[in-house]
Parts: structure tokens; sequence; C-alpha cells
């Protein structure tokens, strides 16, 4: 079950990531509810993951989501480049993730 509130977590990060640049600055009402709504269940969320997670791992995997979502979702929605340098090192930490996985 810790997996599994580790990946809702990372799914939440990178909700406030997204959320917040969005929010140009904190300028725009919504997306700054949403930033600050997001990162709350994200980190609620990783708290639970880390009952039964070492740190070390839970936040790895975490911060790998929420690096990975949001630079799949800057992409393809907001007009980032998307350089084969830029997708080989994005699927490098997905690998860092699936490893970390698989020897926990």
């Amino acid at each position: 079950m810790a997996w599994w509130y580790l990946l809702i977590a990372g799914l939440f990060e990178v909700v406030w990531a997204v959320a917040m640049k969005l929010s140009l600055g904190f300028t725009k009402p919504l997306p700054t509810v949403i930033t600050i709504i997001g990162m709350v269940i994200s980190f609620v969320f990783l708290s639970f993951a880390l009952k039964n997670l070492p740190l070390g791992t839970a936040y790895a995997v975490w911060t790998g989501i929420g690096a990975i979502g949001t630079a799949v979702i800057g992409i393809l929605w907001l007009g980032d480049p998307a350089y084969f340098s830029r997708i080989f090192f994005l699927v490098m930490i997905l690998g860092g993730l699936i490893g970390l996985k698989w020897v926990s």
C-alpha cells in the first residue's frame, strides 16, 4: 500500500507544480488554490508512504515522479522543448525509479 501512497503523492506533486506555473507567481487565484491543495495532499500521502518505506527511497521516487510528470506535461501542453537529450535523461530517471522499486 505504501507504494500506492507514494504514487498518489507523486501525482499530486505534478498537480501542484503545474498549477504553480499556471498561477503566474501566485497572481491567479484558482491555480494558486490548486497549488496549495495539491501540496497538502502530496505531503500527506508522502507521509503515509514514509511509514513503511525508507526515507531516501521514498523521497527519490516522489521527486522523480514529479520531475518526469511535470516535464512531460510541460512538453505536451506548455510548449517546453522536447530535445532528444532531455527525453533521454527523463528515461534515465524513470529507470532509476524502477530500479529503486525493484530493490526495495
